[in-house]
């Protein structure tokens, strides 16, 4: 698939050459196939590009980010049937992403969407060809958390974990550069932890501390109000479009995400429309301990994501008080308990 690679921004590409040297060539025969193209059309950053509460700097897709998991995984292990599992970890994704785990009621474990990965791969004709050719089981390729250099448990370090910190840390917040990233990925290795189970962890105790530094601005970020009302109000949003019978559960795995966003921009309902487009143009909200009046606002215990990495074999925060201290901060911290937009939908 190499037109996929050649549409590429110059810093994806980049980056993809420091996960990986190589892209085998088995694996572009997978990113062709039309249920993993479908990602392509459909954001990382669950909803962030649709507002200007977050600086994106540029769209970094699904399947960027399935490829960038996949090339980690081929990068430590060379093993096809894990790297294929990370390839397809996210092939059941909808539209927007995490944010429909929102809609239906999953804000803690957030994996709601993921339920018909099996059945999607299963589904798959160019797929499943593409799998007898290799002589690989599907039981074998449609569950990443079977392999845990692909996934393991919060707040271990895996393939998932790592690449959406790198990407989200690229294109939305402020830290670390190329080469930043580079230096940091080079002191990763595999190494067994305090269950003797293989996971990804880090040769020095400098690097780790770096690592957990840059990384605790995206794990805030996660944690913030401003992340809340994102995923909420696309939730909100959605699902008053499919009360007006605007749109469906299966236009959420058919259309792109730009097809949906204008559905809702041009929707006849203005009360929808019209609060979408100042979704859109909002770059700030309000936060405080009271429910306000007339505001569209949240209150959510939610999912906490950070990553307690290992370093020369032991947790880093069992041996670097600094990374303890951010770590620490991080899992303890609360928003403020609400927070809101300037209008009410």
């Amino acid at each position: 698939m190499k037109e996929y690679l050649e549409k590429l921004n110059s810093q994806i590409k980049e980056y993809f050459n420091i996960l990986s040297e190589e892209i085998p060539e088995f694996l572009l025969e997978y990113i062709k196939t039309p249920e993993m193209q479908r990602l392509d059309k459909i954001s990382a950053l669950v909803g962030n590009d649709y507002t200007k509460l977050f600086n994106v700097k540029f769209f970094y897709s699904s399947l960027s980010h399935s490829v960038g998991v996949a090339l980690i995984i081929w990068n430590f292990t060379k093993d096809k049937k894990q790297t294929l599992a990370g390839l397809f970890h996210d092939i059941a994704s909808p539209a927007f992403r995490h944010c429909i785990d929102y809609l239906n009621g999953d804000y803690l474990v957030q994996e709601s969407t993921q339920v018909n990965t099996s059945e999607i791969i299963k589904n798959s004709k160019e797929i499943m060809k593409l799998l007898e050719r290799d002589n690989i089981k599907l039981e074998e390729v449609d569950d990443y958390t079977l392999y845990p250099i692909a996934d393991n448990s919060t707040p271990k370090l895996a393939a998932d974990r790592l690449e959406y910190t790198f990407s989200d840390i690229l294109t939305f917040i402020d830290g670390w550069n190329l080469d930043e990233i580079r230096e940091i990925y080079k002191d990763i290795c595999i190494m067994k932890n305090e269950d003797n189970i293989e996971e990804l962890g880090f040769g020095s105790i400098e690097i780790a501390e770096k690592f957990v530094e840059g990384a605790s601005l995206l794990w805030y970020s996660f944690q913030s109000n401003k992340d809340k009302l994102k995923s909420q109000f696309i939730a909100d949003i959605i699902k008053k479009m499919n009360n007006k019978n605007l749109i469906n559960k299966e236009d959420l795995y058919i259309k792109s995400e730009k097809e949906i966003v204008k559905m809702i921009e041009n929707c006849k309902y203005k009360e929808i429309s019209e609060a979408f487009k100042k979704f859109r143009k909002s770059d700030k909200i309000g936060e405080g301990e009271n429910k306000p009046e007339n505001k569209y606002s949240v209150s959510l215990d939610i999912k906490r994501r950070y990553i307690v990495p290992l370093a020369s074999g032991k947790r880093i925060n069992e041996i670097s008080p600094k990374a303890k201290d951010i770590i620490e901060k991080v899992s303890n911290y609360n928003s403020p308990k609400y927070g809101w937009l300037d209008f009410d939908f």
